[in-house]
């Protein structure tokens, strides 16, 4: 059993049994195993920067690629001690040891948004692309100091926003370029899940504005909502012009678990954002697109689109993950579905929030509480007449009161 770069030798191992498999695709999946079949290539190698935490999801979905042949795991890193690292994988708790002793061609980064320019800048100049968690980097510096270094490097990166792999995504997109919407005056997101008091103590950087003087803004828009955010300003792909949001917390975090975000995009189309980590009922983060001549509805995780005179929502098949995405664009130049240019609109929201005013919490009286769940009482409602209007909170009147002044990011 190999030893552990930097840490006592004898870690335990998993078992391949232990491991969950996503079920098998066709479509994309089988052209891209035929492509390599074709070009006679081997597997490509993979390297994983961050291996705990939600490192272990990316672990898991490298396990279904690794037997269809198209990639191996050469590499995990992390400064922490790794659990259960798979037979013959060597690991490392430095990053930099790992990218020169096993050069992969792919590195996946799966680390605290603070941490990711440094970490992908290591990655490009040792020769790989990278698959980058979201979000990419938090102002737009960074994320042109990025794309600098693509250009430098030759090397790409892919940013996980795995809602721009949707292939509903596209046939919205086509459907808005035919002019079957007619002209586009506003896209909506509207989401109410649930997090409970552990979610918000899983990690040093949980629920935090800043780690160590640098920002995290670890809330619901830059992470668990940043998917449907991104969606939303895909649809368009639109520079952003403005940002406003009114947002609130309902336990002593600092960043927001409740919010309304307002975008206005170049043309005057907005984009409002309406979600919650302390909903009642569940919405996943259903995006709708109004046109003049009509609304299309998108399921951002489900794939499932409906356009003006469909009677329901149609399945719309072919989706592949970004990583089998990246590697098909290595093996035969196919576009890359969230590059990081791509993604820039999404960095320009998140530097905007940066300089609003924090969120301010709710009194106790407008909560349920219950096993770690703090529900705030009628935010489901307030949120979707957000979502219909194109409101921020505080333009309306709540169950929680007139909540403080304005929070506008800018302008």
């Amino acid at each position: 059993m190999p030893g552990v770069r930097g840490l006592p030798p004898g870690s335990a191992r998993v078992a391949p049994a232990a491991v969950a498999r996503p079920p098998g695709r066709g479509g994309a999946r089988a052209c891209l195993e035929d492509q390599q079949k074709e070009d006679g290539m081997t597997a490509t190698s993979v390297a994983l920067i961050g291996a705990n935490g939600h490192g272990l999801h990316h672990r898991q979905n490298l396990v279904e690629p690794a037997e269809r042949g198209l990639i191996r795991l050469v590499g995990l890193a992390d400064p922490q001690p790794v659990v259960d690292p798979p037979d013959g994988v060597p690991v490392y708790t430095d990053h930099a040891a790992m990218l020169a002793e096993v050069k992969p061609e792919v590195v996946i980064v799966c680390t605290p948004p603070h941490t990711h320019l440094a970490l992908t800048r290591d990655a490009l100049r040792a020769g790989a692309d990278v698959l980058m968690e979201k979000p990419p980097v938090l102002d737009r510096a960074e994320h042109d100091a990025l794309l600098a270094e693509q250009d430098a490097t030759g090397r790409v990166v892919q940013v996980n926003f795995q809602s721009l792999a949707s292939p509903a995504l596209v046939r919205l997109r086509a459907a808005v370029a035919a002019g079957e919407l007619g002209t586009v005056r506003q896209i909506s997101v509207l989401g109410c899940w649930r997090r409970d008091d552990a979610y918000w103590s899983r990690s040093a950087w949980s629920g935090r504005r800043t780690v160590h003087g640098r920002p995290s803004l670890d809330g619901a828009l830059a992470n668990p909502f940043a998917h449907a955010v991104m969606q939303a300003l895909a649809v368009l792909d639109l520079p952003v012009l403005r940002v406003e949001v009114d947002w609130l917390r309902v336990r002593p975090i600092e960043v927001e678990d409740t919010a309304t975000l307002r975008i206005t995009l170049s043309g005057g189309v907005t984009v409002l954002v309406a979600v919650t980590l302390a909903g009642e009922e569940h919405v996943d983060g259903d995006i709708t697109v109004y046109g003049d001549r009509g609304t299309a509805e998108l399921a951002f995780r489900e794939d499932l689109l409906r356009l003006p005179g469909d009677p329901a929502a149609v399945l719309v098949e072919g989706r592949q993950t970004l990583l089998e995405n990246l590697l098909a664009f290595r093996a035969s130049g196919t576009p890359l579905l969230s590059g990081l240019a791509r993604t820039a609109p999404f960095t320009t929201v998140i530097e905007q929030l940066r300089a609003a005013a924090p969120p301010y919490q709710v009194a106790a009286d407008v909560l349920a509480v219950e096993d770690g769940h703090r529900t705030l009482v009628g935010v489901n409602a307030v949120l979707r007449r957000c979502a219909a209007e194109g409101a921020l909170m505080n333009e309306l009147s709540t169950p929680w009161g007139a909540n403080g002044p304005d929070r506008t990011a800018n302008g």
